[in-house]
């Protein structure tokens, strides 16, 4: 059965390598005998499997490193789905993107979950096909169970069939889960709109502390400023900034006031000419992940060492 109406997203379950190129081959064919421009953003290992496979054909097909494009989920949607269809006006293309794969962690998981549900709402009535990869041989039940809650169709062995479970806003809001604690030896700054500088101030000291390269404490501190800001304008004027860091990553939180209702936040990007504001923040950072309610919201930044 091939995808109707203008917007598809559809989920593969796939048990091994054979059942994996069977799905994705024919959604790759199908392409190129509808000319549709195709990209595949899918971890390193099904990369070269779909290189080998399309052979020559390969020329005809972006392929992306999902594990650094999408290592931030919510860095997806904007930079790397978005980005492939604005390359191609009035076309309808197609996109293989596998977010979630075995290697993930609990931290990110929650992330790729929402990302996976918002896709329906951010690309709604756009001329694409994507479809996702699920390897139910290696990922947990739980991320299968979530994967018919974020797709309206599923793909298998059995054929193409429709998701009886699809719930996107749902499922996005039972991922909204409070976060951790911060370590003990976090430091901690109580900031208004005159203390901006000492949250710029404090994000330098954190990544020299933790021998970041030059580069990214200017990344980290664009990042962190951008959060700051948006709780000055819309969070009750005021924040709190925790820092720490350990032998992988620095994090920066940023808590306030404000309740963000909207879980498209952050995840497109403004028309051309316009400020991108927290999209940016998905862009510079390694993982963003947040969690809000009506008394607030706290998000966190990760930046890799």
């Amino acid at each position: 059965m091939s995808p109707t109406g203008p917007f598809v997203h559809e989920a593969l379950l796939y048990a091994d390598t054979s059942a994996f190129l069977d799905g994705t081959m024919k959604f790759i064919y199908e392409g190129f005998s509808l000319d549709e421009p195709t990209a595949v953003a899918v971890p390193p290992g099904n990369l070269a499997l779909l290189r080998e496979r399309l052979g020559a054909f390969a020329d005809g097909v972006r392929f992306i490193d999902m594990t650094v494009a999408g290592r931030n989920p919510g860095r997806i949607i904007p930079w790397v789905l978005s980005r492939f269809m604005d390359e191609h006006p009035g076309r309808r293309v197609r996109i293989i993107g596998e977010p979630i794969w075995a290697g993930r962690t609990a931290d990110e998981y929650p992330a790729c979950v929402q990302h996976e549900a918002m896709i329906n709402v951010a690309f709604a009535g756009r001329e694409a096909a994507i479809l996702c990869p699920y390897d139910v041989g290696r990922l947990h039940r739980r991320a299968v169970a979530d994967a018919h809650a974020t797709h309206p169709v599923m793909a298998g062995d059995d054929g193409r069939f429709p998701s009886r479970s699809y719930d996107p806003h749902g499922i996005a809001e039972a991922w909204n889960v409070p976060l951790s604690e911060p370590p003990s030896g976090a430091s901690t700054l109580r900031f208004e709109l005159s203390g901006l500088v000492q949250v710029r101030r404090l994000v330098a000291e954190v990544g020299l502390a933790a021998d970041l390269p030059p580069d990214r404490i200017v990344d980290l501190q664009s990042a962190v400023n951008e959060l700051a800001t948006n709780s000055v304008q819309h969070g009750g004027g005021s924040g709190t900034l925790r820092t720490w860091y350990d032998d992988d990553r620095v994090v920066c939180e940023v808590r306030d006031f404000g309740h963000v209702t909207d879980a498209m936040t952050g995840r497109l990007r403004p028309p051309f000419g316009r400020g991108h504001g927290l999209v940016m923040v998905h862009f510079l950072a390694d993982l963003v992940q947040r969690h809000a309610s009506p008394t607030g919201t706290t998000t966190r930044i990760h930046v890799l060492r």
